[in-house]
């Protein structure tokens, strides 16, 4: 790929439903055909403890429903397959699931497998099935409890392989779901962890666009800076466990839609390499994504420095205001700053916090060429030697 200094062409779609506010599940029964047979999906307990799961029945009215529970973070191929088989004996027509990015992510791919012609393996690429295309998927909405990915507005789905100790991912229009319903209120149970999770997760999903090389696309880059700037003034506020803020709530949700959903991504080069590293750790050791992430962005700015140093400079002077020293002490500025955040956050930013040690590097470079990770970031030139690079700065 050749650096432009224009704007990239680019196709624009997104036809996902938003219903964003208090007391928004109600609207499912304006959203479901009346005659569905709908599953809810979800993941744990947590659904159900909090009442949101009844609430979502209680939308259905006289629709008739069923459930498939138990979906777990960074959802498993050969357990989605049950919610697969589940549907095509009961004939269910519509799917909503209630829950966070791994639900959602999950909810896609039973989506997709139960229309497929074929060994639904074969919908996945990067050494794990053919990379056949997705055609058709069943209708699905989302109820979302756990902001983090943005799977509730765009056409990715994620999903884990436990004998392959593989993580891949899909994009596919047919997998945007149908509607999202973003209640703020919804966060208020979940535990730091997860929230620290959901403001690092999309900050990174933003970087991955943003942290490329100029092309001069200006309103992708103020989105971008925009994002990151509402992450870094309301972190610490979305963290509080008294007292909760609505207003910071309905804040912290929003943006995190807005992170991956299409909007900053659209002109631009896209990396991905942070994400390809981190899916190999999570693979490895069950590590939260989010938590990989936050390890392997900065130790990937320290050793593409060279290679991303205009934008890591436009970074370093918009986002955190950098503007003592020279170019280089600007953006050295930028990445410790981008460190701090994560750290005031309780995230972790070195391998030592998340178990993995020097030893492992060989068998995760090892699975990146398995995976066929061997030609990663927006210019294609992060060679596994590279990568390795970065897992080794991250020690």
């Amino acid at each position: 790929m050749v650096p432009s200094t224009e704007i990239m062409d680019f196709e624009f779609y997104n036809p996902v439903r938003i219903a964003f506010g208090r007391d928004q599940v109600k609207k499912i029964d304006k959203f479901v055909p009346k005659d569905a047979k709908v599953l809810i999906t979800y993941g744990g307990g947590s659904a159900k403890r909090s009442g949101t799961f009844d609430r979502v029945v209680e939308a259905l009215a006289e629709r008739e429903w069923g459930e498939f529970g138990g979906i777990p973070a960074n959802p498993v191929f050969e357990y989605l397959m049950d919610a697969v088989e589940k549907i095509k004996t009961e004939a269910y027509t519509f799917l909503i699931a209630v829950g966070g990015g791994s639900v959602i992510d999950g909810t896609k791919f039973i989506a997709a497998a139960s229309l497929f012609e074929g060994d639904p393996i074969d919908i996945f690429a990067s050494g794990v099935g053919k990379g056949l295309p997705v055609e058709k998927a069943m209708p699905f909405g989302t109820v979302l409890t756990i902001p983090a990915t943005s799977s509730e507005m765009n056409p990715i789905t994620v999903v884990s392989f436990e004998e392959l100790q593989a993580k891949v991912s899909i994009k596919n229009e047919n997998l945007f779901p149908e509607f999202s319903i973003l209640e703020p209120e919804l966060t208020y149970t979940l535990p730091k962890r997860q929230l620290a999770n959901g403001l690092s997760d999309s900050f990174v999903h933003v970087m991955e666009n943003y942290l490329t090389y100029p092309v001069g696309a200006k309103l992708q880059d103020r989105w971008s800076e925009g994002i990151l700037h509402t992450f870094i003034e309301i972190g610490q506020e979305v963290l509080v466990d008294e007292e909760i803020d609505y207003n910071t709530r309905a804040n912290f949700m929003w943006t995190v839609t807005n992170g991956f959903n299409g909007f900053t991504a659209s002109g631009v080069p896209g990396d991905w390499s942070s994400h390809a590293l981190g899916y190999e750790i999570t693979a490895l050791n069950g590590t939260d994504h989010a938590r990989t992430l936050s390890v392997i962005l900065p130790a990937t700015m320290k050793v593409r420095k060279k290679e991303k140093w205009d934008k890591l400079l436009q970074y370093a002077e918009r986002v955190w205001g950098a503007t003592e020293g020279d170019d280089e002490a600007r953006i050295d500025f930028g990445i410790h700053k981008t460190e701090e955040f994560f750290r005031s956050l309780e995230m972790p930013t070195r391998f030592s916090e998340i178990g993995i040690e020097e030893t492992d590097i060989d068998y995760m470079v090892e699975q990146l060429e398995v995976h066929k990770r061997d030609r990663l970031s927006e210019r294609a030139d992060q060679t596994l030697d590279i990568s390795r690079k970065i897992y080794e700065m991250a020690l």
